[in-house]
């Protein structure tokens, strides 16, 4: 706590005592399993865009957004926007299907679609990809807890872990929904309060218009073009392919709830990125020296008054945290349904549901810490970036032939394109990184993969179908 003064870490603890009375409350609303995965499926609109983006908005999305606005610019922006723009179709064409399937998870519905054989290829690659978010989320925490509390880069790893457990263990998905819907309250006022502190300082957006020229700082496909949109596509179909994020449309009350809950998370997630973006090339033009994961956390403490600062730390803290947990509670959702359930101990109690889902919670939030440790200096939107392209070319399109052309894909297509997609965009991302996104092949292979049987057959009936013509004449 050195160097810190007493309204900092009053306004700091003020905010964290609200939250764990929260989460202790809505702890004691967990009374069966569904209850701690999908809230007993009672959400009403504000609260599944609440825990649409107190999953989302987090550490990768505010401090690794200010990180790479600091390196590239504006371009920064591409975590968030294509985050709102997936928010968006979902609303508009996934959110009454998903939420009237009855399912619990995105393997589930696979299953039901395909066979369980695809469900269990979906649940492995899903779950690598969430793990990869899950770490991301510690490893951008790790500058806000050193700024905060002096701490080393594997004790603010730990720090961040110890956190993620308490925060999640207890509520689970009620828990984390009320707090997202207190943290994103909170994440906007900060986030306006800051943005309104910059601009005064700055004397308006003259100053990024003096210091910068545009290209690449104005510039959203700064790095090229195909990078930058594989990047913004990669987060719109990781997005909609992520366990976490649809587990809040599948806890609506009914599929309005769900379908006007994306809208509202469409409109404000990409406001976050926004004034991530500002404060990150701020911070390039004042402090050029920094440790460019450091920028948002230093500029609350240099320019921030100290109660506001405290607010606005802890609320950045919680917003790590809480996207952490969303995530972790996903992945053992995942494993607990899928696998647990279906093929351990089908007849498990509720009881024993909710102890092994705590289990499993703590196994994974461990695991997510060692693999911190071996990445430290790691760019956080790239490893995000890479996480989101996983899961996007496993599910991504197998979802989208569940829900509309069902009639259309055999089974063994879809089993085909959820094994083999997958692991040729990884055999790709080590091979050749910086060829091609490996992002496009695997999405190239998936619609291939899925609907290559249709598009032959019907290949041979106008071949037939011209044959007999020509018979005929």
């Amino acid at each position: 706590m050195q160097g810190l003064g007493f309204e900092i870490w009053l306004g700091f603890f003020s905010v964290l005592l609200i939250i764990a009375a929260v989460g202790i409350y809505s702890s004691r609303k967990v009374k069966t399993a569904q209850d701690y995965s999908l809230g007993g499926r009672k959400m009403g609109p504000m609260l599944v865009s609440a825990s649409l983006m107190g999953t989302f908005v987090g550490g990768t999305s505010i401090v690794g957004t200010a990180q790479a606005s600091f390196f590239y610019g504006i371009s920064g922006i591409w975590f968030t926007l294509g985050a709102g723009l997936s928010c968006l179709f979902m609303a508009i064409f996934l959110a009454r299907p998903l939420r009237t399937s009855g399912v619990e998870t995105i393997p589930q519905l696979l299953e039901q679609g395909y066979n369980r054989t695809a469900g269990l290829w979906a649940n492995f690659y899903t779950s690598i990809g969430i793990f990869i978010q899950i770490a991301t989320q510690v490893l951008a925490a790790i500058p806000l807890m050193g700024a905060l509390f002096s701490l080393t880069p594997s004790q603010s790893a730990l720090g961040v872990t110890l956190l993620i457990l308490c925060y999640v263990v207890f509520g689970g998905f009620v828990g984390t929904t009320w707090i997202g819907l207190i943290k994103m309250t909170l994440l906007y006022f900060s986030m306006a309060a800051a943005v309104i502190v910059l601009l005064q300082h700055s004397g308006g957006i003259s100053l990024f218009l003096q210091n910068f020229s545009y290209h690449p700082w104005f510039n959203l496909l700064a790095q090229g073009a195909a990078k930058e949109l594989g990047s913004g596509i990669s987060v719109i179909i990781g997005f909609t392919s992520t366990q976490s994020y649809l587990q809040a449309l599948f806890a609506g009350r009914d599929a309005t709830a769900a379908r006007r809950g994306a809208l509202i998370a469409a409109i404000f997630i990409p406001l976050v990125g926004l004034g991530s973006v500002m404060i990150g090339m701020f911070m390039r033009i004042y402090h050029p020296g920094i440790n460019p994961a450091d920028a948002l956390p230093l500029f609350v403490l240099e320019y921030i008054s100290p109660w506001l600062a405290g607010i606005i730390l802890a609320t950045l803290l919680i917003s790590l945290i809480m996207t952490a947990a969303g995530l972790t509670l996903g992945l053992s959702t995942m494993f607990n349904r899928d696998f647990y359930r279906n093929i351990i101990r089908p007849m498990a109690s509720d009881r024993e549901l909710i102890l092994v889902f705590r289990f499993t919670l703590i196994l994974i939030a461990a695991l997510a810490f060692f693999f911190t440790l071996g990445n430290i200096q790691a760019l956080i939107l790239k490893l995000a970036f890479l996480s989101m392209a996983l899961r996007g070319v496993t599910v991504f399109l197998p979802i989208l032939g569940v829900v509309f052309w069902k009639d259309l894909i055999s089974p063994t297509a879809g089993k085909r394109a959820i094994i083999y997609a997958p692991a040729a965009s990884l055999l790709w991302a080590l091979l050749l990184p910086d060829v091609l996104d490996p992002l496009y092949i695997g999405v190239v292979i998936s619609f291939f993969l899925l609907f290559g049987q249709t598009l032959y057959r019907g290949l041979q009936r106008r071949r037939n179908k011209d044959k007999r013509t020509h018979s005929s004449s």
